[in-house]
């Protein structure tokens, strides 16, 4: 399912997805539309834009949440220009925080960056742009004092998306070394093994909204 108003993209992504054996149930330029096609085709994953008409605000991204409020489990990635504050983390914590992503369209790279986070958030997984971590973090304060300055370097490139084995590489250091960092963060921030591979995405929910 694909909200975008701009014609040119949305047929330009209708085709690109098409291309990687993915159908596009519905493709619309509107909020209202957005909402209505969801109720009717029931898709596998939702892709928007934030800023759409009528008042190109942030009206896909206020859809977006709300498809999230009544449907937790249907995966969503936003991809935009924009980072709408307010709205983005209040997406990243909908539901159990499973099967959320944010890019911004001029930061992806490469059309197989794109594939690979569209099918890790139709998979569960959370996928944020770095620059949507830093805006959304700049007026917070920190609450994770309790985090060494390795542990919250750690964290942060969690919430990127990053393997451990990725962490690793970017950090020089071992994977084993990486690997007691977030058990250490895991533990610091009180999340209960019980949570299971949520665990990841709980810190990285609470990294966000700190």
């Amino acid at each position: 399912m694909l909200a975008e108003d701009s014609v040119l993209l949305r047929e330009g992504l209708i085709g690109l997805l098409g291309r990687y054996d993915h159908e596009v149930v519905s493709a619309v330029g509107d909020a209202p539309a957005l909402i209505a096609a969801v109720e009717e085709h029931a898709p596998d994953i939702v892709v928007t834009d934030v800023r759409m008409p009528p008042a190109f605000q942030d009206e896909g991204l206020h859809a977006a949440v709300r498809l999230r409020e009544q449907r937790p489990a249907l995966p969503v990635l936003v991809l935009s220009q924009y980072v709408q504050r307010t709205y983005a983390a209040e997406l990243l914590d909908s539901g159990d925080g499973s099967g959320v992503g944010y890019l911004l369209k001029d930061r992806v790279g490469q059309i197989e960056e794109f594939m690979e986070a569209l099918h890790r958030v139709a998979d569960g997984g959370t996928v944020v742009d770095p620059e949507v971590v830093r805006q959304l973090l700049r007026r917070r304060r920190d609450p994770l004092e309790q985090l060494t300055p390795r542990e919250r370097e750690v964290l942060a490139l969690i919430a990127e998306g990053r393997s451990n084995g990725a962490i690793a590489a970017e950090l020089v250091v071992s994977e084993a070394a990486i690997g007691k960092h977030i058990g250490n963060i895991l533990t610091k921030l009180d999340l209960p093994p019980t949570a299971g591979t949520h665990r990841r995405v709980l810190a990285v929910l609470t990294y966000l909204r700190a």
